[in-house]
């Protein structure tokens, strides 16, 4: 029987699915036909593995070739099947023993000429592999350093298909084996420090709050201010991912296609900063048979910085309102539904308005009608504003307060400290629940588990009941209360806490 099978995976989202690779040679007109729902980059592969194999000197089979991907159900997309299909069709001719094909996965796009070209996802679908309990797994060289992330994965990285084969055949090139221990991690190359934002100390408090509860932040105000500063300098308050949470960063990375050279495993909260042209697709992920995370989720676990909020399309801005609150990004397609994480800090920036100067006494005199104010404001829609957890309007500083504000500015570290403390707080109270941060925590769930005092709520109340806060709004409040708490290390929110809460929801004194 002329018939071989080897093992691939498809990564849809950034899931890994074991795919059997079957081929069958068949008297008859020579031609090779592929099954299993590819697509178009999977049918290009029948011309690319001819040429990978004619020219790697091996004898290509002269028969009726076909070619099936199993699960026949699961849409298959992608040029990392190439290897996979190769070594099958070369074993079902007898060039290489079938047996050798088996346990073993095969991961790589073929060159025309027998290279093997990286791929994206190869992560995911070694933790695919590695979850199915198989370890041993061929992987073009370039994508080996990210493979061996994998703790239990046996990588078999390669140059070529002739590499591959003389694998296959039990003579091994030696200098290709890669040691399984992964690399060590480089340390962070940033340097930004929250003390650079000087004559802000409301914005530096709001961004010590924003990373220990997690909650988003819209900052508002003339250029100059500080925005942009204190955005970039959020990912260094931020922990450390740990294993799970770095696996799963790069995962998305690997999919999309953006890991660092030479840095395969992504420690440090991502930040994305993308510009006000993007379009929802960019923002969330696109694609029809090959979908791709978008920024959001690239910034997974991490911060999304929008400047210029209101110059972004409306459509873009509602389209992170799911993410926003299910912390993951779902896309429809007709033959299949992605989904990939997207649990980031939104961090949006605006001018007060389109000449972007501001009314004080210290800023340039803004010339425009409150009508085009109003209206410029207005782009940012009122249900995904209600979303953001802290809102603060931010002045220019006049010299005697930069100047007074120098000596008081305090470190990143000291705060990345003081946000490290406050979240180990919150571990110990959330633990057995599925919520780690103080934002992720449902409304109702946190008024019945912790309730606050009726004297700590009633300034909050008062506002509820004027209409000021919806009653999203104002869980909103308590949650970032009690992140206060914790970064005060108080056992429970008091009427401070939530006052001070209050006023980073509703800046300018509207809740007195």
């Amino acid at each position: 029987m002329a018939l071989a099978r080897s093992l691939a995976v498809a990564v849809v989202g950034i899931e890994g699915h074991l795919v059997e690779v079957e081929a069958d040679l068949a008297n008859g007109l020579p031609g090779l036909t592929l099954i299993g729902l590819p697509d178009a980059a999977l049918h290009e592969a029948r011309d690319r593995v001819r040429a990978a194999v004619v020219n790697s000197r091996e004898r290509w089979p002269d028969r009726r070739i076909t070619v099936g991907l199993f699960p026949a159900t699961l849409p298959k997309s992608g040029s990392a099947f190439d290897l996979a299909m190769a070594a099958a069709i070369l074993g079902a001719a007898g060039a290489v023993p079938r047996a050798a094909l088996a346990g073993r996965i095969l991961i790589g796009e073929l060159a025309l000429d027998g290279r093997l070209r990286p791929v994206r996802g190869v992560l995911p679908a070694v933790l695919a592999a590695v979850g199915a309990g198989l370890e041993r797994i061929v992987v073009p060289a370039s994508n080996a350093r990210e493979a061996a992330l994998v703790p239990g994965a046996v990588i078999e990285p390669m140059h070529d298909l002739a590499g591959v084969l003389d694998l296959l055949r039990g003579r091994p090139r030696l200098d290709q084996v890669l040691p399984e221990a992964a690399p060590a991690a480089r340390p962070d190359p940033s340097e930004l420090d929250l003390s650079d934002v000087a004559g802000q100390a409301r914005g530096r408090l709001a961004a010590e709050v924003a990373a220990a509860g997690g909650h988003h932040l819209y900052l508002q105000g003339p250029p100059g201010t500080g925005k942009t500063m204190i955005a970039e300098r959020l990912p260094g308050l931020l922990p450390a991912l740990d294993t799970a949470a770095a696996l799963e960063v790069t995962a998305v990375h690997s999919v999309a296609g953006v890991l660092p050279v030479g840095e395969p495993l992504v420690t440090r909260p991502p930040f994305r900063s993308p510009h006000h042209s993007a379009t929802p697709a960019a923002l969330v992920g696109s694609g029809s048979s090959i979908i791709r995370p978008g920024l959001a989720s690239q910034a997974h676990h991490g911060v999304l910085f929008l400047d210029e909020a209101p110059e972004f399309g409306r459509s873009a801005l509602d389209a992170l309102r799911q993410p926003l609150e299910s912390g993951q990004v779902e896309i429809a397609r007709a033959r299949a539904t992605t989904r990939f994480p997207a649990r980031f800090l939104l961090v949006l920036a605006a001018n007060p308005c389109p000449c972007s100067r501001a009314r004080g006494p210290r800023d340039l005199r803004c010339d425009c009608p409150s009508t085009a104010r109003r209206r410029y404001l207005a782009r940012l829609s009122g249900p995904l504003l209600d979303r953001i957890d802290i809102q603060i309007a931010l002045t220019s500083p006049s010299r005697a307060e930069l100047r007074a504000d120098r000596d008081l500015a305090g470190s990143s570290a000291a705060a990345a400290q003081r946000v490290h403390q406050a979240r180990r707080v919150m571990e110990r109270r959330f633990a057995g629940t599925p919520w780690r941060r103080n934002a992720e925590v449902p409304g109702p769930s946190l008024r019945r588990r912790w309730p606050l005092r009726s004297e700590a709520t009633r300034l909050a109340d008062r506002a509820f009941e004027r209409g000021l806060l919806t009653a999203r709004g104002l869980d909103r409040v308590f949650r970032v209360a009690w992140t206060i708490a914790d970064l005060n290390g108080q056992e429970r929110p008091g009427p401070e806490e939530v006052g001070l809460a209050l006023d980073l929801r509703l800046p300018g004194g509207r809740h007195e």
